[in-house]
């Protein structure tokens, strides 16, 4: 399973982007599917995750009511669909996933992911 993001580009303060992750390789199916984050100069940040199912959710307290994951199998897409873009949520977003079929619920953890794409970069100009 590869991962690869889009959807990430140069947003003004308020604005929204949505950003995509497709799977080739292989299926979505049976995969938890996480976001995490790293902005300039910081550490790593899990932003949400959805289970294999997309019938659980999480997100980290800094994006909850701002940002929603989801997915569409059918696709092979999981996205995250990000509304009222703040300078602090500039950062290289990357998508993760692991095989999780056994598990209803997802973590915020990066060592939980054993598949990570590239990433995409996302800025938020003030």
């Amino acid at each position: 399973l590869q991962l690869v993001e889009s959807g990430g580009g140069l947003v003004q303060s308020g604005g929204s982007l949505r950003l995509s992750c497709e799977a080739s390789g292989d299926t979505f199916d049976n995969h938890a599917i996480g976001w995490f984050r790293q902005a300039p100069g910081k550490g790593l940040e899990a932003v949400s995750c959805i289970n294999f199912l997309g019938t659980y959710t999480m997100y980290a307290d800094s994006v909850k009511g701002q940002f929603t994951i989801s997915r569409d199998d059918a696709k092979n897409t999981v996205y995250l669909e990000m509304n009222k873009l703040k300078a602090e949520d500039t950062a290289v977003y990357y998508c993760v996933a692991d095989w999780r079929p056994d598990t209803m619920s997802c973590k915020m953890t990066k060592g939980w992911y054993a598949v990570w794409g590239q990433g995409t970069q996302v800025t938020v100009s003030s």
